[in-house]
């Protein structure tokens, strides 16, 4: 006997038709106007998106932050997440490591020809948490549809937009001797977590991705009025790759304590085996702050009080030597340099 699923209990019956996405000809116009009407206009609706336009109008005042991305991560779903909170997280994130206060979202889906409509549901239903939990309207989206074997499956483009509401100058450029390196929480659990659902891996402890939108702790230390120099979340390349990234343009020496940087037994495990490095691997959950010596312990406080940062760590400083180097002191008390990640350590994980 078939279970009934929540797609079958709650999609509206005109798309129960199509078990499938199938080509938009021969009557996919009325395919396209259901998948519209059904799945993505009650899923995101609001003012903006109701106008039903070839764009969106939105008033924002000030200063504004502008991101895009696209995601064609496999397998779609995946534990701690699937392709449509990767998507909404990782949009807001770009916008929240700007100091941007993340606000309308648009969203474009490339969907393959025999991609089970249900599959597309649950995607468009996690978006919908993602974006209510970012607090982020979808405000205006497109549709496509490619032949089978054309797109695996389904991709996902967003682009956002938010206010930016300090006057700080956040970037590497305004990094300077004495700022101290703050980490959100653990890392390399995302690309871990993608790579054992690929190889069929499976651990004592499971491994979760860290995807979760990072917003509000930016927010409360803006609104705390900490000093912050730079911002970055950790995703492709790592820890390592984004501190080595920083210090590039900065032009100082940031060093890193390993000791301050918390990897799960499981990640750790999984790392060896696999022969990775954790400072290398991929997060969509965790981030960088740079802030001012005399904010850094406040900064920590308050960003321990956000559920996402609760493991967050004093985890290194920006050193007076005019060098652009990132290096890491190793728990044997020796000092190594952190280069960037030479091309892809772990393809289609975002």
């Amino acid at each position: 006997m078939t279970p009934v699923t929540d797609f079958a209990l709650q999609c509206p019956l005109p798309l129960r038709d199509y078990p499938v996405i199938v080509m938009a000809h021969g009557g996919g116009g009325r395919l396209m106007h259901q998948l519209l009407e059904n799945i993505f206009w009650p899923a995101f609706q609001n003012p903006m998106l109701g106008q039903q336009h070839d764009g969106a109008v939105v008033r924002m005042n000030g200063r504004v932050a502008f991101t895009t991305d696209s995601y064609v991560v496999r397998p779609l779903f995946f534990p701690g997440g699937d392709i449509g909170t990767l998507a909404i997280n990782g949009t807001v994130n770009d916008l929240a490591m700007c100091g941007a206060r993340p606000q309308y979202l648009s969203a474009g889906f490339i969907l393959e020809e025999g991609l089970p409509m249900e599959t597309l549901w649950r995607v468009v239903q996690s978006m919908k948490s993602a974006a209510a939990a970012a607090q982020v309207q979808i405000v205006t989206g497109d549709i496509k549809v490619v032949d089978k074997g054309m797109g695996d499956g389904l991709f996902i483009n967003t682009a956002g937009i938010g206010c930016v509401e300090t006057e700080l100058a956040i970037s590497p450029s305004s990094v300077r001797p004495g700022d101290v390196v703050l980490l959100s929480g653990d890392v390399g659990r995302h690309g871990i977590a993608i790579m054992a659902v690929r190889e069929g891996l499976s651990f004592e402890s499971p491994i979760e991705s860290d995807c979760g939108p990072l917003a509000a702790p930016v927010r409360k230390l803006l609104d705390a009025g900490i000093e912050i120099h730079c911002l970055r979340d950790l995703t492709r390349g790592g820890l390592a790759t984004t501190l080595a990234e920083i210090a590039g343009t900065s032009g100082w020496r940031i060093n890193l304590e390993e000791t301050a940087v918390p990897v799960e037994e499981a990640v750790k495990g999984a790392c060896e085996m696999l022969g990775f490095d954790p400072m290398y691997v991929a997060n969509e959950g965790r981030f960088l702050a740079i802030v001012a010596a005399r904010d850094a312990e406040r900064a920590l406080q308050l960003l321990r009080s956000e559920p996402i940062c609760a493991q967050a760590t004093r985890a290194g400083q920006v050193l007076e030597e005019k060098s652009g180097l990132a290096t890491l002191k190793t728990i044997f008390g020796s000092t190594r340099i952190l280069d960037m990640l030479s091309g892809e350590q772990l393809p289609r994980i975002c």
